[in-house]
């Protein structure tokens, strides 16, 4: 009886010995546990850290206490010069009714649960899942974001959500939006992927002609997003053309413009790899890692 333990552990030793052969360091990369999938941290640290919602609530509290500047000072805009069409440019935003500008996805809604279902499935985004959760209308407001647009409403600010969700889905997005707090009176305060703006074309993902259509009517106070994108429109979607697109403003960050964090998803992820999304998931990982930096001399 008194060798069982010792063939035991004799098993267990052989065993543990094949697992570190063949793993390499890597059961999963070896046919062990799940597969590597690259946004489950992000999207744990994104749905379930403190920090998270510290960050939030930091940035629409900070907002608020600029906010007052920005009312009081009828010169204040925060689009870029190539959303403000030239007869409302010369000064015209004085006497201009005031709007905030907000993305709605990750900015002032969280879709975390969303991407929590694409991992436990094991399947990537698809339109038809995407709008499956949109009808559900169950995303939660992210912190701070009701608490700061309902202030700034109150000082009379319309809040226009420009949305790359499709200009379909506004009935859907809406519902959410008003079952979660946020103020929106109506549906045209709602602009999303689609939304037709007479005497301007872009690519239906960009943002700048919708913005244009503020900017018509509005004096733009401030802007908040998540992606470059949410703020002007990018000619190059490359590390180096985001930068570049960002550049001439980076003096409006902080005050003008304010910046939310997603690590799940955005454009600045394709820029990495080519913006070719035909390419395989382990392709798309490769290019990810040969493009991080570890500074060895």
């Amino acid at each position: 009886m008194r060798a069982l333990p010792s063939l035991t552990l004799l098993a267990t030793a052989l065993l543990a010995g094949c697992v570190s052969v063949n793993t390499q360091g890597d059961p999963a990369r070896a046919g062990f546990g799940p597969p590597p999938n690259d946004s489950l941290n992000a999207t744990v640290w994104y749905q379930l850290s403190t920090e998270r919602d510290m960050i939030y609530a930091q940035t629409y509290r900070a907002a608020g206490r600029v906010l007052e500047q920005a009312l009081a000072d009828e010169s204040w805009d925060a689009l870029p010069r190539g959303d403000r069409a030239a007869a409302t440019f010369e000064g015209v935003v004085h006497g201009l009714p005031r709007a905030i500008i907000v993305d709605v996805d990750e900015t002032v809604l969280d879709n975390s649960a969303h991407q929590a279902r694409m991992i436990r499935d094991g399947t990537e985004f698809s339109d038809e899942s995407w709008d499956a959760w949109v009808q559900q209308r169950a995303a939660p407001a992210l912190a701070g974001a009701v608490e700061f647009l309902d202030g700034a409403a109150r000082h009379g600010v319309t809040v226009f959500y420009v949305s790359n969700r499709e200009a379909a889905q506004a009935e859907a997005t809406v519902a959410n939006l008003r079952a979660a707090g946020f103020p929106i009176r109506s549906e045209a305060q709602f602009l999303g992927k689609g939304t037709q703006v007479p005497g301007c074309e872009g690519k239906a993902s960009d943002k700048g002609c919708r913005r244009q259509l503020v900017g018509r009517t509005y004096r733009v106070l401030m802007q908040f997003g998540d992606q470059v994108g949410d703020f002007v429109d990018i000619a190059s979607n490359t590390r180096e053309g985001r930068r570049q697109a960002m550049a001439p403003y980076a003096d409006w960050v902080g005050e003008r413009w304010w910046v939310l964090p997603n690590p799940v998803y955005g454009s600045w992820e394709p820029a990495l790899f080519g913006n070719d999304w035909s390419q395989g998931a382990a392709e798309r990982r490769a290019a990810k890692e040969a493009a991080l930096e570890d500074l060895r001399p």
